[in-house]
């Protein structure tokens, strides 16, 4: 069962969004709030494992409260649900540790999919805007948000573990990476994981800009033998 917060200042965005989701068997919702403030009280009460965060909300919105809940909470996702495409937000959402970034177009089998996908590791960008992060990803790359690691740390990484490194630097998701390298989403995700570790990088988002600005992205690595 994956419990679920939602936080949306628009009342019937989220009776709509607790009903649907406390209908589908894997889903619990632990509370429905309309504020950044609330959403913090909320957590203290009964943590949940995803967070539906709304951008714009009063008191303190989803931007400041994601950066505080992943200051505090690490293993909490979150998954930002907006209206809005903005680069500034999607730069912050990001940089502050969101798992995903969706916009409210989408369906709700596309929600409660991207809900699983997120609660197992995997980051969810909605098509609308994934070139656009793409474009945040260079961006960053050439701001002061350098990403430090060790070249010994970076020496211990394998061939196919530097192929799955340029996908993630190009913003593909862990199923179009299986695609592309014939691999399980499985092995993709053990895999990234092997390379957090290695590198000792917190999560994909900071992997992605990492592989920006080292060039990996341009580079081309042979298989092993």
């Amino acid at each position: 069962m994956i419990k679920v917060l939602i936080a949306d200042d628009q009342e019937l965005i989220r009776q709509s969004l607790q009903i649907i989701l406390n209908s589908e068997k894997d889903f619990e919702v632990t509370d429905a709030v309309s504020n950044g403030v609330e959403v913090i009280r909320s957590i203290r009460k009964d943590r949940p494992d995803v967070i539906l965060m709304d951008i714009r909300m009063p008191e303190m919105d989803g931007v400041v409260c994601t950066q505080i809940i992943k200051e505090n909470y690490a293993d909490i996702k979150i998954i930002i649900l907006t209206t809005f495409d903005d680069d500034e937000y999607v730069f912050n959402a990001l940089k502050y540790g969101a798992s995903g970034y969706l916009l409210k177009g989408i369906s709700m089998k596309e929600l409660t999919e991207a809900i699983h996908k997120v609660y197992h590791g995997t980051a969810m960008i909605n098509e609308d805007i994934a070139s656009k992060v793409v474009r945040l990803f260079s961006r960053m790359a050439q701001s002061n948000m350098m990403i430090q690691v060790d070249e010994s740390q970076s020496k211990e990484l394998k061939n196919s573990e530097w192929q799955i490194i340029v996908q993630v630097g190009s913003g593909l998701s862990n199923k179009e990476i299986a695609a592309k390298l014939n691999l399980s989403e499985g092995t993709v995700r053990n895999s990234l994981s092997s390379i957090l570790s290695k590198l000792n990088l917190r999560d994909r988002t900071q992997l992605a800009i990492w592989a920006v600005q080292t060039g990996a992205v341009n580079k081309v690595f042979e298989d092993e033998n």
